[in-house]
């Protein structure tokens, strides 16, 4: 109940009262089997029309839900025998990139994220899933490893931007993430990036450049985030719900706009809702999509890479 979003609320209400009424049933012998059966209709109803009819902004209040499942969660499910690797080979390892190798039904992948805390003490230390250069230039160096000894590539985004401090920038946060744009177009095994939650600016790009981008349902991929859009434009963050509209930052939105290859479907009221369910739709994507793109060549699969990007953004009035 402590972590419910202010849209989810009338629903625990109504949920709370359905139980209350079970256990007055159970406790006192009472029959009040229609009014519970009114109760349940009511309470799938309400949650259709609230899930069905989110707007931008509470989509991406879902995306952050705290009881969303991060890259690890999705990780450890889906892999039978995952090995995580550290280090950028330069200066440190960075705890918000993390990445590896792992089995999915039998085929080995270079598995590769952002990683958020659950709690206060693993936010610092993951840095709130914002990564420093150390952290893509470790993305790459897996990157590579996997692409030296032919093995598919996920990468799972999740991240509310590149970590923007004094350091990160002195140690090039923007030479880090142009190397990673410009590599991964040239990856010559194939490459799937899932949006499981935010996907914010550089920090999101620097590892979605894929033969395949997805998102979950309920996430959100931006140049900005509403709320520092409107704090650039109103100075303040009371207009998040206005520049959410306007940004228009939905997996529905870069469907339209053709920034994306297609939305990964979520349980009702999102991922965190129903752990199995989401992990096997992943699953299931990474391994189709892979069959897919393994049938083409490596030229050919660069070749649609490049084309893919470089058409986003062309119109004609």
């Amino acid at each position: 109940m402590s972590n419910l979003l202010d849209f989810e609320k009338p629903i625990a209400e109504l949920e709370a009262k359905l139980k209350e009424m079970q256990t007055m049933a159970e406790d006192n012998d009472v029959d009040i089997h229609e009014a519970i059966i009114s109760l349940e209709k009511k309470i799938d109803e309400l949650k259709v029309n609230t899930f069905k009819n989110l707007t931008r902004w509470q989509r991406v209040q879902l995306s952050r839900h705290p009881d969303r499942p991060y890259t690890l969660d999705y990780i450890y499910e889906i892999t039978s025998d995952f090995i995580e690797l550290h280090g950028d080979r330069n200066v440190k390892d960075d705890k918000a990139m993390v990445g590896g190798l792992g089995t999915i039904d039998g085929k080995t992948f270079m598995l590769i994220g952002q990683q958020k805390g659950r709690n206060t003490k693993q936010r610092q230390m993951r840095n709130f899933g914002m990564s420093n250069p150390s952290g893509y230039r470790k993305a790459l160096r897996l990157m590579k490893l996997a692409e030296k000894f032919g093995k598919p590539i996920v990468c799972l985004i999740d991240t509310p931007g590149a970590y923007p401090g004094i350091e990160a920038e002195q140690r090039g946060q923007a030479e880090a993430i142009a190397r990673n744009l410009k590599e991964m177009f040239m990856l010559k095994v194939p490459v799937i990036c899932i949006i499981i939650g935010e996907g914010a600016s550089g920090g999101a790009l620097g590892i979605a450049i894929g033969d395949r981008v997805l998102m979950l349902e309920n996430t959100w991929y931006s140049v900005i985030s509403p709320e520092s859009c409107s704090s650039i434009l109103w100075r303040n963050w009371d207009q998040k719900e206005q520049a959410a509209e306007a940004l228009k930052p939905t997996a529905e939105d870069m469907k339209k706009a053709k920034l994306i290859d297609g939305i990964i479907e979520e349980p009702m009221g999102g991922a965190h809702n129903d752990f199995k369910f989401i992990t096997a739709k992943v699953k299931d994507v990474i391994l189709k999509e892979t069959a897919k793109l393994e049938k083409l060549s490596p030229e050919k699969r660069i070749e649609k890479r490049i084309d893919k990007f470089g058409s986003m953004g062309v119109f004609v009035e």
